[in-house]
């Protein structure tokens, strides 16, 4: 592959769609797909941002190319800050968006709506492989504050899209036109803080 392109370790085409629009033109990126035989990273940190590094590092040293990834999730007050870093599993299956969601609901049914605060956050890494040891490895954040709704809303986005509404909009994250959702989300802000270090690599 050419020198310029960079690798997202995802097999989520979402997640694909939105780095390559706050990317713009000048990156070529390649997903997991492109690579199958790619290792699946568990993502076994406490934090996002040990669990972004873990799986950039990983894809990195197998493809020997540079490689960014991400781990993000919801951040719920009234639930102490969970599902935070399981948010993909929060309902024991990794990545059922609509039982992950389901769950949340069901355990802040109880819950006053004045205390529905929650927040999306995400980190993203970038690491550049240079033989044994990663040449540089940058890790950066991104956060939006909102609340959860009861009723999801919205057939956009993934995730818990549909049942948070970011303080000062109307409208649910699945509402949103995507680049309308990209200016504001928690993981648009974080590439958008990883693009310099990214262009600056592969430029």
């Amino acid at each position: 592959m050419p020198a310029d392109v960079l690798i997202l370790a995802t097999r989520n085409e979402g997640k694909l769609r939105e780095l390559a629009r706050i990317l713009g033109s000048h990156t070529k990126l390649v997903g997991l797909d492109a690579f199958p035989g790619a290792p699946d990273v568990p993502e076994t940190g406490a934090t996002f941002e040990a669990n972004a590094l873990l799986k950039a590092r990983a894809i990195a040293n197998y493809t020997k190319m540079p490689a960014v990834a991400d781990d993000s999730g919801l951040c719920v007050d009234a639930l102490n800050g969970m599902p935070g870093v399981l948010s993909a599993r929060w309902a024991g299956r990794h990545g059922d968006d609509h039982a992950n969601l389901e769950l949340v609901l069901a355990q802040v049914a109880d819950v006053p709506d004045a205390r529905l605060g929650a927040r999306f956050v995400a980190a993203a890494a970038l690491v550049v492989p240079k033989g044994a040891e990663p040449e540089i490895e940058t890790v950066v954040t991104g956060e939006v504050k909102g609340r959860l709704i009861r009723v999801p809303r919205g057939s956009g986005g993934f995730g818990y899209d549909p049942i948070f509404q970011p303080d000062g909009f109307d409208l649910t994250t699945a509402e949103m036109t995507p680049e309308a959702k990209d200016a504001i989300s928690h993981r648009g802000r974080a590439f958008r803080a990883l693009a310099p270090f990214i262009q600056g690599r592969l430029s």
